[in-house]
């Protein structure tokens, strides 16, 4: 199974990915944790650029970069995992492109989504948790967490409320499930097994 989590910067993707995990693996599944971009060593080169606040990077170029570092991580990591039977839970994948990229800058949604095809093969993900925040919350988190913000994180406000209303667009997909990132970690983690055992059981002969 291909679960991805998807938000906006500071809606809790990595804190649910870890207590996901934990939960799935409680119950005998094999779980792998990984991120995008990242999880490679050419996706965390990238992350290292495309984050970097000293470097002007156009939307053009935040799409390839993603998307290389994206081809990478489905070759090495993503498809080779599935392969072997094993639960790979991502943090962040095409949506993320789509959502920021697309929404966020502007680009159109057709190309990138074809660009993400060249770069996964056309994978997508059995199961993808939009987590969603209003900005106040998610702000406040990210002013919590470090006083050094990255390159997107540094954006404005105009941007991430137009990023947050592309996941909400996405997430009407019957392939997602929109959950509170308000709540309390542990009931959020709760909620998100309660959607994968469910989209387990529904598959089961």
């Amino acid at each position: 199974m291909f679960i991805v989590i998807e938000g906006i910067e500071g809606s809790g993707k990595s804190t649910l990915a870890g207590g996901l995990a934990e939960r799935l693996r409680s119950e005998g599944h094999d779980v792998v944790v990984t991120r995008e971009p990242g999880g490679t060593p050419v996706g965390d080169a990238v992350r290292e650029i495309f984050l970097n606040r000293a470097i002007s990077i156009s939307p053009v170029t935040e799409s390839m970069l993603v998307n290389a570092a994206r081809a990478q991580h489905v070759a090495d990591i993503v498809r080779p995992a599935l392969a072997a039977g094993r639960v790979v839970l991502c943090d962040r994948f095409t949506d993320s492109t789509l959502a920021y990229q697309g929404y966020g800058r502007g680009l159109d949604l057709d190309s990138l989504r074809a660009v993400c095809d060249i770069a996964t093969g056309a994978l997508q993900a059995d199961l993808t948790l939009v987590l969603d925040a209003p900005l106040s919350v998610t702000h406040a988190r990210l002013r919590e967490r470090s006083a050094t913000r990255d390159r997107i994180e540094t954006e404005g406000e105009g941007f991430h409320e137009r990023v947050r209303r592309g996941f909400l667009k996405l997430a009407q997909s019957p392939a997602h499930r929109l959950l509170d990132a308000t709540q309390p970690s542990g009931q959020l983690v709760e909620q998100a097994l309660h959607e994968v055992r469910g989209w387990m059981e529904a598959r089961v002969p």
